[in-house]
């Protein structure tokens, strides 16, 4: 499968089977997701895998008791870590709210390495859903990921007992502009 089959094929998966998703399968999305760019390669993002009933199940508690999650057996804690991007060691405490653009650097890069990973995972025959439905303070004390760090998504992983079809998407012509604002005719 080529890049765009795969970006072409995704979609978000909310019913899942039975099924075990292998180690090997785990580490490979995590590995295409580790060889994302991020800026100054400062590689800021950190995963967390959980595959036990207790944790998906309280995941998905903090995540607006989105019940359907527990169906998937891995759940994949994306987290940006502001450290990262930071030169200088200070408090931080980061949340929705937060100003600092470091914060903001590091979940931009975070979402790329995250993309990687639901289009490796796509490739793999895999099924992901991207769950961002959740407060910082909600789900960082589940898995004991401190204050400076951000909780971007958690990544449902598993096999689809579901084929959904794809979701309208807009033309080019109506998301496309050429050399400033102003021109969208390309002109």
């Amino acid at each position: 499968m080529n890049i765009l089959e795969s970006i072409q094929d995704r979609r978000s998966i909310r019913t899942y089977t039975d099924k075990e998703v292998s180690a090997s399968a785990v580490e490979e999305i995590l590995e295409a997701a580790r060889l994302a760019p991020s800026g100054s390669n400062t590689q800021p993002w950190r995963f967390i895998v959980v595959r036990s009933d207790k944790m998906r199940s309280r995941l998905a508690q903090a995540c607006h008791n989105q019940q359907w999650m527990n169906q998937a057996p891995v759940h994949i804690v994306c987290v940006a870590d502001v450290q990262a991007q930071c030169s200088e060691v200070r408090e931080l405490s980061i949340d929705e709210h937060s100003p600092e653009p470091e914060a903001k650097r590091v979940i931009r890069c975070t979402a790329i390495a995250i993309e990687h990973l639901v289009l490796q995972a796509q490739a793999l025959g895999l099924s992901t859903c991207w769950i961002a439905w959740f407060m910082q303070s909600d789900i960082r004390p589940v898995l004991g990921i401190p204050e400076d760090k951000y909780v971007v998504a958690v990544i449902t992983v598993g096999y689809s007992d579901d084929r959904p079809a794809p979701r309208p998407r807009k033309a080019l012509s109506e998301i496309v502009r050429y050399e400033s604002w102003d021109d969208a005719g390309g002109t």
